[in-house]
């Protein structure tokens, strides 16, 4: 194997399927503190024990943002050819080649949590019960999902007066969680929250809660799945996807993984059933920095003139697909 063929295939694979090894979230069968199997119950004045939470079944991913994974046989092949050049090459560069060589060897993908069906803390309980309830009461024409910077436009009477100014005319239901992830919203669609009604149109965000354990390339496979999932239930509505919005200040590492994850995603758009628009800029001023009296400090929720720029910036859309 020649110096230029290795190059290639280790900027290939470590750019596809090491997105997914070295950022992946290790499987895990409990939260950590989650009782134990015949366990004593909790006596009187001692804080009950965290829910459990179980990882599940892996969800399916479109095509357009999966990511290349090895099969036994390619990563065997791979790492052999590498293993070989490695130890055949006589250059001044062999010694750095031998000290580097396994951070040029291919590892077995893990499991990407991120498009499993996990039931999170989020999902259990009494808002998923109401969101099951409310599903199943029907009438529901757009629905809007994803986490808390969904969940909060009825938060106060400042931002549910915008949602009532942009979509008080629709049939609504938000069936948003704070603190959500991908993987919860996969397991909430599919048990109970996406039967019992056809919307027409959705719009959905969700992401940012991932970003803190995954690879921009696992979130986008979560996204993904969650869109797939929506299709799945939803044949007939018209999604609208919107980006992740942007979080944090300008130069930090979360924001950059975000842009990454939001550029995999647009590849969902067909201007069929998916429609992708990223209004994440509307919220800055020219140096990245969130405007004035838009988001809370936190630099992550918007307050009520953030939600006034949301709701402008997709009711034309949202009227269109609502058609």
């Amino acid at each position: 194997m020649n110096r230029w063929l290795l190059a290639g295939i280790v900027s290939v694979m470590a750019g596809a399927a090491g997105s997914a090894v070295m950022g992946a979230q290790a499987p895990a069968a409990t939260q950590a503190g989650a009782p134990q199997p015949g366990a004593p119950a909790p006596g009187r004045g001692q804080a009950a024990p965290p829910p459990v939470v179980v990882i599940g079944p892996p969800a399916p991913v479109p095509p357009e943002v999966a990511i290349p994974r090895p099969t036994p046989d390619e990563l065997a092949r791979v790492n052999d050819a590498i293993k070989k050049f490695v130890a055949s090459d006589k250059s001044s560069t062999a010694p750095l080649l031998k000290k580097f060589e396994p951070l040029m060897l291919l590892q077995r993908p893990r499991l990407n949590v991120a498009a499993t069906y996990t039931q999170t803390v989020q999902r259990m309980g009494p808002r998923h019960e109401g969101f099951v309830d409310r599903a199943k009461q029907g009438g529901i024409d757009l629905l809007l999902d994803g986490d808390s910077i969904t969940d909060f436009w009825g938060q106060n009477d400042a931002n549910k007066a915008v949602f009532d100014k942009y979509f008080g005319a629709y049939r609504t239901a938000n069936f948003a969680i704070s603190g959500d992830t991908t993987q919860g919203l996969l397991w909430g669609l599919k048990n109970g929250e996406g039967q019992g009604y056809q919307p027409k149109a959705v719009m959905l965000m969700i992401g940012t809660n991932n970003s803190g354990s995954a690879s921009s390339a696992e979130i986008a496979e979560g996204v993904g799945a969650v869109v797939l999932e929506l299709r799945k239930h939803f044949p007939n509505a018209k999604i609208l996807l919107l980006a992740i919005f942007p979080r944090a200040v300008p130069g930090d590492p979360i924001r950059d993984k975000l842009r990454d994850a939001n550029e995999i995603i647009a590849r969902l758009d067909d201007q069929k059933n998916v429609f992708f628009l990223d209004i994440g800029q509307k919220f800055l001023d020219e140096k990245g920095v969130f405007l004035p009296d838009t988001f809370r400090p936190d630099n992550l929720h918007p307050i009520a003139g953030g939600y006034e720029i949301w709701g402008a910036a997709v009711k034309d859309k949202i009227a269109q697909l609502m058609k």
